[in-house]
């Protein structure tokens, strides 16, 4: 594994927020945004003014905090936009729908700099560009003196193109649980640069600047998905919100998913044989990869880029999630990982 070159530039203390003002920096960071198709009025005014051709808004918000969800020593700007932009777009293709905008809003301290802003913009519009869809407005405020951290609370707008939403309450006894995506990437990148290492690449590049697939979403809802949801917490916990929600237990095959996720062999048994660990850990409990995970009815042929992991059992009066079986948390513990997935405010 390689040692990592620090990311963070020498910053000039002209560029800083505080020299170059809440206006100048909002014209700068514009200047990056990129255009949405659903916009009638974009970035300038009081509001945005967007088309709702399916007559109904897909809403959802993410905030990242710098520390927690990024660090800037260990990823670009770019990066971070990139990772920020696809928490919120995997939400709206969670739902069956294609986002259409962005709405951000910055908390940084006076001295950050408005290139390293800039960056966050480009990436922000790279990973909209694809979808049609671009920041459209927002609102930038000094973070608290105390702080030190940057902010970002970034809300994607989202068209359902006429489907019903998909939601994590419809799966059903008999229901067919696939996933499309990938799942552990990210939280390999991330046990990767815990230890001062930035390789393998393909690896500490799924951490940060995650790839979810976002046309498996409406492709799902197309297909009659019954329930839906975006893994941003661990395949555990979130398929553990999905049956919750559905009141049934959601029975995952090992081999199945090892098949999916595992094979060929590549950076994630690697980094797990370096470091002595299962890499089946990271599979069923890391986060931030944000793959979707959906159940269908039994019989129904899965849509392109849907690969079947387990089936929808009765609750019989506990919800939950199994692993051949075997209650989840069981699981998660005899692979050596703490929890079956991501808590926040721990």
């Amino acid at each position: 594994m390689t040692r990592p070159r620090p990311l963070v530039p020498r910053e000039d203390p002209a560029d800083s927020v505080r020299v170059v003002g809440e206006f100048g920096v909002i014209a700068r960071v514009l200047a990056r945004a990129g255009s949405a198709r659903v916009s009638v009025v974009g970035p300038g005014d009081d509001a945005a003014v967007l088309r709702a051709p399916d007559g109904r808004v897909v809403a959802t918000t993410d905030v990242l905090v710098e520390g927690r969800h990024f660090r800037r020593d260990w990823s670009s700007p770019e990066d971070v936009g990139h990772k920020a932009a696809a928490a919120n777009l995997a939400d709206v293709a969670a739902m069956g729908g294609v986002a259409t905008a962005l709405l951000v809003g910055l908390a940084c301290p006076p001295e950050t700099s408005t290139t390293w802003l800039e960056g966050v913009a480009a990436g922000l519009a790279a990973e909209c560009a694809p979808l049609g869809a671009a920041v459209v407005g927002g609102d930038t405020v000094a973070a608290a003196p105390d702080s030190g951290a940057v902010v970002l609370s970034v809300t994607a707008l989202g068209d359902l193109g006429g489907r019903a939403p998909v939601l994590r309450s419809g799966a059903r006894r008999g229901d067919v649980v696939a996933l499309a995506g990938r799942l552990g990437w990210s939280a390999c990148g991330l046990a990767v640069l815990r230890r001062g290492f930035t390789s393998p690449a393909a690896a500490v590049a799924a951490h940060r600047r995650p790839a979810p697939p976002y046309a498996a979403g409406p492709a799902a809802a197309e297909a009659g998905a019954t329930a839906m949801c975006d893994v941003s917490d661990g395949l555990l916990a979130d398929a553990g919100h999905l049956a919750a929600d559905s009141g049934v237990r959601v029975d995952l095959d090992r081999a199945a998913l090892v098949r999916a996720t595992l094979e060929p062999p590549g950076p994630l048994q690697q980094v797990a044989a370096a470091l002595g660990g299962d890499p089946l850990a990271w599979v069923l409990t890391g986060g931030e990869d944000h793959a979707l995970l959906a159940t269908f009815p039994a019989g129904a042929p899965l849509p392109w880029g849907w690969t079947a992991i387990g089936a929808v059992r009765a609750a019989d009066g506990s919800p939950g999630v199994l692993v051949d079986g075997q209650p989840a948390d069981a699981v998660a513990a005899a692979l050596g990982a703490e929890g079956t997935g991501h808590v926040h405010f721990r």
